[in-house]
């Protein structure tokens, strides 16, 4: 099998997907119509509310939701074959993915740009409403965590990717001064990014130094300092971090990725890894688990993630300029997400089979497979850089860029230059998310205790940003610090498909409401039975034989018990969603299309 012919039938795949399932979605489901005006228009107030091009507003979507989880879950789950994984992206992103996206962000529009746990609670009930609040709050914690997880095996004793990587911090608070002073975006894009590739081409050189040394760093190390980043990243204003190393890495994202494109088209590597490996059936070096139903919890974002409802619930729905524009930014966006998860795939499977394992088991692990190095050795002697035992995907994604990279005859001399600039990429996307999932977990924290004590409703009252902050800190990042890969990855997979799942109640219950013909909820409810029946049975596997097993490496309890909390909560969501749907099922459906015309 050759890389090219998985890109082209795949591209193609989701564009007829797109022409075809997305208008279907827009015009006979949702019912998009341009003649109401959206919140973004309704509530304009020059701040959150405000009508944006479509283009301009799919790519901060696209942006806030293709963050590590299409680069990192692929090719975790490349220990399968390739095969499984090509199948649950395209599969999972057409089916669910997209119908996700787009019916979440619907059912938030019509809520008034509303978060999810409010639409839910307006929707199904207070104690739907409540549970999603909930859930949300734990899952948007070990997204963190897992996250995290990729930068620690990515950074652990690098020196020149540690040193790349926190140059982008003053850079980015360097930008966001600049541009607020001067109101120039160009010339603040131009100096930002040549700072950035700065970093990269300069860092050769403190390995051997005193700073070098310093920033020689090992994973426990890592994972008390990006706690302690995120707490001021989530308590500083938005426009002095956040914002500018936002804007930048979507640059490097969409750049990176086509360049990738192109050197698939020019290399045309074939594709290493077998369409199936022996761990299909479990025991796999990377997730203990079997293909079912770990394939569908390891690759979140690129196919169906969760994480998704967080922003099609948030700054998204109060942007859209018309109502038919979220079949572009909600529907397309995803199907675009699923071209860099397969990128990330073929990148992986480009590799030796035992090169893979390698990078991604720990040495002692990796004895007991009876696999013996490729070229591995030699990328490694190039690179400058130990390979064996960086797990977590990041490496993976580096390596394997990097071996594609350097078959064009131009930049086989650059390996070290392209390894560590996909790795200062990679940490980069991944740092954004922590900064704006971290905020996120601080609004969710102020919500919730500002119940007890109302001043920390107040997002702009610092005693209560510094607290919240704080306190969503410490809650992921004692996870990151106890954690390892396969027991955190699992763990934030099973949590962030059951918010997925959450997305797709809410919006069942949408569409049964408003939709022509009541079938049209199949959309919906054919994904979330096989989404739930997964999620349920990876969580009590996890449970089970990990998680409370004394015997297993990731023996955790609190892990355990965030499993089953979380478990619950999406139980008791489900009831609530089925009582529902059976009250609507029986109403009229002249009634029916009056209540949701009138929300609308």
């Amino acid at each position: 099998m050759n890389a090219i012919t998985i890109v082209i039938g795949s591209i193609c795949i989701l564009m007829i997907a797109y022409r075809l399932y997305g208008t279907f979605m827009a015009a006979k489901v949702l019912k998009l119509n341009d003649a109401t005006p959206t919140p973004a228009h309704e509530f304009n107030d020059g701040k959150d509310y405000v009508p944006t091009n479509k283009w301009v507003t799919f790519g901060h979507h696209f942006a806030a939701i293709a963050a590590a989880g299409p680069l990192v879950g692929p090719i975790l789950a490349a220990q399968f074959g390739y095969l499984p994984s090509l199948l649950w992206l395209l599969i999972g992103a057409v089916i669910g993915g997209a119908v996700h996206d787009a019916v979440v962000l619907f059912a938030s529009m019509r809520r008034k740009g509303k978060s999810l746990s409010e639409v839910a609670k307006e929707e199904m009930g207070p104690v739907a409403g409540f549970c999603t609040g909930l859930a949300m709050l734990f899952i948007i914690t070990i997204t963190m965590a897992g996250l995290s997880m990729v930068v620690l095996n990515a950074l652990q004793n690098n020196p020149w990717g540690t040193f790349s990587v926190g140059m982008t911090i003053p850079i980015a608070v360097g930008v966001g001064i600049f541009y607020k002073k001067t109101g120039n975006l160009k010339l603040t894009t131009t100096v930002g990014f040549i700072l950035i590739m700065v970093g990269v081409f300069v860092g050769p050189y403190i390995e051997g130094t005193a700073l070098g040394d310093f920033l020689t760093l090992d994973t426990k190390t890592l994972a008390i300092i990006l706690p302690i980043y995120a707490f001021f990243a989530a308590a500083l204003p938005v426009w002095l971090l956040l914002a500018p190393r936002d804007y930048l890495s979507s640059f490097m994202k969409i750049g990176v990725f086509a360049a990738l494109i192109i050197g698939v088209f020019i290399i045309n590597p074939s594709i290493k890894m077998p369409a199936l490996t022996d761990f299909i059936h479990g025991g796999g070096p990377v997730m203990a688990g079997p293909v079912w139903p770990f394939i569908s919890i390891t690759i979140a974002c690129g196919a169906i993630s969760g994480f998704h409802a967080f922003v099609g619930s948030g700054t998204t729905p109060k942007m859209l300029d018309r109502w038919t524009d979220i079949k572009v930014v909600g529907f397309g966006a995803m199907l675009v997400e699923c071209v860099v998860g397969i990128m990330a795939l073929v990148a992986a499977t480009a590799l030796q089979p035992a090169d893979y394992f390698a990078i991604n088991s720990t040495p002692e692990v990796f004895k007991t497979l009876g696999m013996h190095v490729s070229q591995l050795p030699h990328l490694a002697s190039e690179i400058g850089l130990g390979l064996e035992g960086r797990t977590g995907g990041a490496v993976t994604l580096a390596v394997g860029m990097t071996y594609i990279f350097t078959k064009i005859h131009w930049f086989s001399h650059l390996a070290p230059y392209f390894f560590q600039f996909v790795i200062m990429f990679e940490a980069v996307f991944i740092l954004t998310a922590i900064d704006s999932g971290t905020r996120v977990a601080r609004y969710l924290i102020q919500d919730f205790f500002g119940e007890i004590y109302k001043p920390l409703k107040k997002t702009d009252w610092l005693p209560g940003s510094i607290f919240a902050s704080a306190v969503a800190c410490l809650l992921w990042g004692y996870l990151l610090f106890s954690g390892d890969i396969g027991s955190v990855w699992a763990l934030f997979g099973v949590s962030n498909q059951l918010m997925a799942s959450i997305g797709l109640i809410v919006g069942a219950t949408v569409i049964l409401k408003i939709a022509d013909k009541k079938r049209y909820m199949l959309t919906c409810l054919i994904p979330l039975a096989y989404l739930y029946v997964t999620v349920n049975y990876a969580g009590y596997w996890m449970v089970k034989n990990v998680y409370l097993n004394h015997a297993a490496a990731g023996y955790s309890l609190l892990n355990g018990v965030l499993s089953i909390i979380m478990l619950v909560l999406g139980l008791v969501i489900m009831i609530t969603a089925i009582k529902k749907w059976i009250e609507l099922l029986s109403t009229p459906h002249v009634k029916m299309e009056k209540m949701s015309t009138g929300n609308i």
